[in-house]
């Protein structure tokens, strides 16, 4: 698995193998569909793929809403196999996603399970802060989310 990682606009031949990996990954919890993910590219939101040759290993959205100057951007999610993780694929997403909503200086909002530390720090260290608890955000599980925003990238002007 040395295969080098390609990063590029989610695919629709793509979304089946979403669906899989949501199964693998949220066995506990009412995983996304292959239409659900379907409806989001439908709706337009910023979704990525990573690719080892022609096996999608991970995948990531955001929905980017407001008006210019009071733009708003959420993570809906990111997967990656997880015979894939620990080898920075989540973390390059993630960053892909936030340079999106950084080109419309947006804040970006997500929840993320409380019990998940490694995601929380992998979220943390991006600039991430909790400002909330959803509890029993997670179906049909039952377990608890924070709410993390990070401020939006404002250019300063000298």
């Amino acid at each position: 698995m040395t295969e080098p990682i390609r990063i590029e606009p989610l695919r629709r031949e793509d979304l089946r193998r979403c669906a899989e990996l949501e199964r693998a990954l949220f066995p506990n919890e009412d995983p996304w569909s292959e239409s659900a993910f379907a409806s989001e590219l439908d709706w337009g939101h910023f979704y990525l793929g990573a690719h080892a040759g022609e096996l999608l290993v991970g995948y990531a959205g955001l929905s980017v809403a407001g008006a210019p100057g009071d733009m708003e951007a959420s993570v809906h999610n990111i997967g990656v196999d997880p015979v894939w993780q620990g080898r920075g694929i989540g973390k390059a997403l993630l960053r892909l996603l936030l340079d999106r909503a950084d080109e419309v200086r947006a804040q970006v909002f997500l929840e993320v399970r409380t019990d998940n530390a490694a995601a929380i720090a992998l979220y943390e260290a991006h600039g991430f802060a909790t400002i909330g608890l959803r509890r029993r955000y997670y179906q049909p599980s039952g377990a608890d989310a924070f709410t993390m925003v990070r401020p939006a990238r404002v250019e300063e002007t000298t």
